[in-house]
């Protein structure tokens, strides 16, 4: 419903660029820049100042961008509320996830809703916990998952559900057969972490600084951004990391992996994350309310 010139300044303004927007709008280039060209013309004032390769807002188009946040979240609210009206639910459904949750749990959990509330079309962005945060407090998504506290004033977190973490390796490690591993036994041997940003690495070393051992000091071999490629390097034997149990449920059952409980225990929460003051939708309210039921039963099921 909302003025389409007006969605495509407000997507540039927010990407301060005209190719990312154009990526995100699905739209060429050229195009994304007729339509900014043609509010510019509408106002009789640049939107944007053009400097080197980069573009900001001029003082007029900082003012649009404080409106069009505004028109264009009404007009959602606006759609949404009189799709309610008829009874149905359906209607895209913008969600991001971190690595762990994306990969692990949200396909099985999106599959059932979807099996539920046809109607319903659900778009997932993965991303490390960092970005999945930042994703949602610019109100390119609806709601996030992530494995790690929330750093932003401009959303709101709720918790879903606990995560246990472990150390893993390859059984023919010499850390396999005990039956716990305290922090300092860690820093002696060759580690396959997770790469600065992600959830599990953000709160794996304020754990690690907790048990006084400092990550910089840990052996790091490797940084890798997949957890699945951490599993199949530790498979190797090279070296351990930290994980997930619930990750490596189907290694452990096949004995390629085995995952050793840390002393103290690591848990760690998995959390909703929102714009603060959105309008929450029959479809968001009915989503996270199930994903929540369901994510608490998978957890106490690992």
């Amino acid at each position: 419903m909302a003025d389409r010139r007006l969605q495509v300044f407000y997507t540039v303004a927010k990407q301060l660029s005209f190719t990312k927007a154009a990526e995100q709008l699905f739209m060429t280039q050229p195009a994304v820049t007729f339509q900014v060209k043609q509010l510019e013309e509408h106002f009789n004032t640049r939107l944007f100042e053009r400097s080197h390769g980069r573009i900001a807002l001029t003082p007029a188009g900082k003012l649009v961008m404080e409106y069009a946040e505004k028109i264009l979240g009404m007009s959602d609210e606006m759609e949404k509320r009189v799709a309610e009206l008829s009874g149905s639910m359906g209607g895209p459904l913008l969600l991001g996830a971190s690595t762990t949750i994306a990969e692990f749990i949200l396909p099985q959990i999106l599959g059932e809703f979807k099996a539920r509330y046809p109607q319903v079309q659900a778009h997932m962005t993965v991303g490390n916990s960092e970005t999945i945060e930042n994703r949602v407090a610019d109100h390119s998504l609806d709601l996030g998952l992530i494995e790690s506290p929330s750093h932003l004033p401009s959303v709101s977190i709720e918790v879903v559900c606990e995560d246990e973490l472990v150390l893993i390796c390859a059984p023919s490690h010499k850390l396999a057969k005990l039956k716990s591993v305290a922090p300092r036994q860690i820093m002696g041997e060759q580690y396959v972490s997770r790469e600065v940003g992600s959830g599990t690495r953000d709160f794996t070393d304020q754990y690690l600084r907790e048990g006084k051992v400092s990550p910089e000091d840990l052996n790091i071999v490797m940084e890798l951004g997949s957890p699945e490629a951490i599993k199949g390097v530790v498979e190797t034997g090279l070296g351990v990391s930290i994980m997930s149990r619930a990750r490596v449920a189907k290694e452990r059952k096949l004995g390629m992996l085995v995952a050793v409980p840390l002393q103290p225990r690591l848990i760690r929460t998995f959390s909703f994350v929102y714009p603060k003051e959105k309008f929450r939708s029959k479809l968001f309210t009915t989503f996270v309310e199930f994903a929540t039921a369901r994510m608490q039963q998978m957890a106490s099921e690992a």
